[in-house]
């Protein structure tokens, strides 16, 4: 052992460029990883003290005991607490003080005349509680509001909004509300929660703007008083409390706040980066074992003189693993502090570009560390155990012949074994995606596919440089020829090589087809949904936004130029046990501007105890029309509805309608999420809309688009998501880069001789560098060709999985564009690659080259 470990120490000093390309995979590949990890630690970390801070003054919280939550939602509706249990709350031995919590939806304008906030983060609005203890804001500047019309905001949304004390502005709750800045607040000593926006106002305003009726709150914060536990606390309420009514820890509140954020966004977030992670990793696996297969080649004769020498298969095997434990271990060690600096920079980055993360020091955990750390070092060692298994196997009698090159792969025992992999993967992904839809079966069959690549990729190889090189001879004569030759030498390392970009571009390319689906499918979706002209929106994801005035459509509708306006409000209620979104709107108006399908029954006269549901819906409830539903509101109350209409469409308007006379007495705060509108015959799209902004102005000012525009403005989140992935992709394609580059540093110090010959016999450094220049491209176009087919197969996939798990139609979609982009940076990419060996080659001392073994 002691031997074989001196053996490796040796060829490592000696060989140190060989093993750069393995250095830098593992390196970026462990950083991203470790960057992840502390990423994901440091958000949690930093929410729970936000959250902390927030209930920091508060020992209980009385609220509603139960909440109805809708599919794709993590926080739960809940009726509003009457705010006369202040009083009786007060008298609860224990209890030092107690305030209602009236809080909302409000949106800020700002001086600009622009929303403030509303991409992600809520935009809350409250009455603004005098008790600094149960008030997680501090009054930094100004005063408390005093009167109507008076407000406190906090400091990061005056910055954001250049907004200062004594200017007036608008506040949508969605109403438009008048109120003057009267005082600037920090939230824990920051300008703000994280890109939270907040609002505070008086008791009688936040009542009047926020609530359905005066009396009701969100919730009740309560302080003990010396001595009581929050527990102890929390015992003494329960019995005063009337039914439906519970209460809390304030412990207990910021750890279920934490929970539904880990559950909506951070899961979500650090899912992404671990998957963009482990891509990396795959990337990097290709490119570390083609390097040690280039190396043991190489290194045949010295191999086979130790064996000659009396060296064991085991001695020059573990030689091997030594060498790969070492790179394996330093980059890991290096990538980890790499990771550090990754998380520290996107901590830095996002929060610039609007994502909601709270400011807070990072946090390093030991398994943040030791996981990364694990993680790289199995990647080499497992990447180099099968070229070192082969190093050991050299024969002695090797000694004697020409340095081995490996030139295996296309064997026909390969091809059989590709062949029959591709013919399952496409059976197991058919039969997901068509037969009985089942996304598992299908993820399997993708998965199949991907492993039928690698394995037919020394197979094809030969048969694509040759297609792919052929104009090269026309092109570029000898040194294209040459090109050529040298990138069929051999397949199974063209193969390799290639593979590692054939990932990176195939996941590219995946999540360029499903965008673009995913556009389709909205396009479609609202070209055949949406029979309206013009559609008022309030653009905003997450929980931000304060949405469209339910006054906004009828005044909309008075106008000369308009036949039909509809606002679309949400509700929702229990439908057989399970939360289900109502959309509350007037019917008869609804039918005249969306397309709904097929309608059994009639729109018309829905009144205050009849609903409508789609015929999809309807099938899994077993009803018609004529039979009764019975549906329970947030206020605890159970109503019997009749189904007047089962209609075929729901995409756009809901599962459930319901009037807005069925849903006022149940509703909280009511807000229209859309308004559709249609122009009477002769009014032209220009004088319409420009009416109907007229009109809007009045109500906050939201954004009125056409048809078109409304679509690309729905679907506008997708090119968000896109250039995430982008950016994120690019370290993978950069680390297929990197292999391409070493692998053809290699196969130069391989060619050497060959090389010197070359250029004894004419062949001129520029023909030189530029024969090795399109040999990079050749194995780039291979790989981007092959990850093309792969994505855009797996992109097909995706969509038609979705499809199947949605009651929506998909459309699936082949951008060309972006996919002709997607090729270009492929063989971009391998241009690059190879101008640093190219430049290399062309450097070498002609006779000095020839003489070399």
């Amino acid at each position: 052992m002691n031997a074989s470990v001196r053996l490796s120490a040796s060829s490592l000093r000696a060989h140190k460029r060989r093993f750069a390309g393995t250095f830098l995979a593992v390196f970026l590949g462990v950083a991203f990883l470790a960057g992840t990890l502390v990423m994901g630690d440091t958000l949690r970390a930093s929410f729970d003290t936000m959250f902390g801070n927030a209930t920091s003054g508060t020992d209980a919280v009385v609220r509603s005991a139960d909440a109805i939550t809708t599919p794709g939602e993590s926080e739960g509706v809940r009726e509003p607490v009457a705010t006369d249990l202040v009083g009786t709350i007060e008298k609860v031995p224990g209890v030092a003080a107690a305030a209602p919590n009236i809080q909302g939806a409000g949106q800020l304008i700002g001086r600009n005349g622009d929303p403030i906030g509303g991409q992600g983060p809520p935009t809350l609005a409250g009455n603004w509680i005098s008790d600094p203890e149960l008030n997680a804001y501090r009054l930094a500047d100004g005063h408390a509001p005093r009167g109507p019309g008076e407000v406190v905001i906090d400091r990061g949304t005056a910055e954001r909004g250049d907004l200062k004390i004594g200017d007036t502005t608008t506040l949508r709750t969605p109403d438009p509300v008048k109120v003057t800045v009267v005082g600037l607040a920090t939230f824990g000593g920051e300008d703000g929660m994280a890109q939270v926006t907040f609002t505070g106002m008086t008791r009688a305003d936040a009542e009047k703007y926020l609530t359905a009726a005066p009396g009701e709150a969100a919730t009740i914060q309560v302080r003990a008083g010396p001595g009581v536990s929050q527990q102890e606390l929390v015992d003494e309420l329960t019995p005063v409390l009337p039914k439906g009514v519970e209460a809390i820890t304030g412990q207990e509140s910021a750890e279920e706040n934490t929970d539904m954020i880990s559950s909506q966004f951070l899961s979500v977030f650090t899912t992404l980066l671990l998957v963009f992670s482990g891509v990396a990793l795959l990337v990097a696996t290709f490119s570390i074992h083609n390097t040690f297969a280039i190396v043991v080649a190489q290194r045949t004769r010295e191999n086979a003189l130790l064996r000659a020498l009396g060296a064991s298969r085991r001695q020059v095997t573990v030689s091997t693993l030594v060498e790969a434990s070492a790179v394996a271990v330093i980059a890991s060690a290096a990538g980890l502090a790499g990771g550090i600096g990754i998380a520290a920079g996107l901590q830095a980055l996002f929060p610039a570009i609007g994502f909601p993360f709270p400011d807070g020091d990072l946090v390093i955990s030991g398994l943040s560390m030791a996981l990364p750390l694990a993680v790289g070092v199995v990647v080499c060692l497992g990447s180099a155990l099968l070229p070192a298994v082969r190093a050991g196997r050299t024969a002695p009698l090797a000694a004697l012949r020409e340095t081995a090159v490996d030139t295996s792969g296309a064997s026909r025992t390969r091809a059989v074994t590709g062949l029959a992999l591709i013919a399952l993967a496409l059976g197991v992904t058919l039969t997901g995606v068509l037969a009985s839809p089942s996304i598992w079966l299908a993820a399997t069959g993708a998965v199949l596919a991907l492993i039928a690549f690698v394995v037919l990729g020394p197979v094809a190889s030969t048969t694509a440089v040759r297609v792919l090189g052929g104009p090269l001879d026309r092109l570029r004569g000898v040194t294209g020829g040459l090109a050529r030759r040298n990138a069929l030498r051999s397949p199974k390392r063209t193969a390799a090589t290639a593979s590692a970009l054939m990932i990176g571009v195939a996941v590219v390319s995946l999540f360029t087809v499903f965008g673009a689906s995913l556009k389709a499918t909205m396009d479609q979706t609202v070209a055949r949904s949406f029979a309206g002209d013009v559609a008022i929106s309030t653009p905003s994801f997450g929980a931000g936004g304060s949405g469209l005035s339910p006054r906004l459509a009828d005044a909309v509708q008075r106008l000369p130029e308009v036949d039909t306006a509809v606002g679309l409000g949400r509700g929702v209620a229990e439908v057989d046990g399970k939360g289900r979104p109502l959309t509350v709107t007037d019917p008869v108006a609804l039918e005249r501007t969306f397309d709904l399908g097929e309608i059994r029954g009639s729109m018309n006269g829905l009144g205050a105890d009849g609903i409508a549901i789609t015929e999809n819906e309807a099938g899994k409830q077993h009803l018609k029309t004529g039979d009764k539903a019975r549906l329970t509101f947030t206020d605890g109350r159970t109503q019997t509805f009749t189904v007047r209409a089962v209609y075929g469409r729901s995409e756009l308007a809901g599962d459930y309608v319901i009037t807005r006379d069925a849903w006022a007495p149940h509703r909280t705060q009511d807000a229209d999420t859309l308004v559709a509108v249609s122009f009477k015959d002769g009014v032209g799209t220009d004088d319409g809309k420009a009416a109907v902004e007229k009109a809007a102005a009045q109500y906050g000012n939201p954004e009125v688009q056409t048809r078109d525009e409304y679509a690309q403005s729905a679907a506008g989140g997708i090119d968000m998501m896109l250039t995430l992935v982008y950016a994120l992709l690019a370290l993978a394609v950069l680390i297929a880069l990197l292999g391409i580059a070493n692998t053809l540093t290699l196969a130069i110090h391989e060619r050497t001789r060959e090389l010197g010959l070359l250029r004894a016999v004419g062949q001129t450094r520029s023909q030189l560098r530029a024969m090795v220049r399109w040999e990079s491209i050749l194995v780039a176009a291979f790989g981007t060709v092959g990850g093309l087919a792969l994505g855009a197969f797996l992109g097909w996939v995706l969509v038609e999985a979705s499809d199947g798990a949605s009651d929506s139609a998909f459309a699936f979609a082949m951008p060309p564009l972006q996919l002709t982009v997607v090729a270009l940076v492929g063989l971009t990419a391998g241009a690059l690659a190879g101008l640093r060996p190219a430049r290399r080659a062309a450097r070498l001392d002609v006779l000095r080259a020839i003489a070399t073994e």
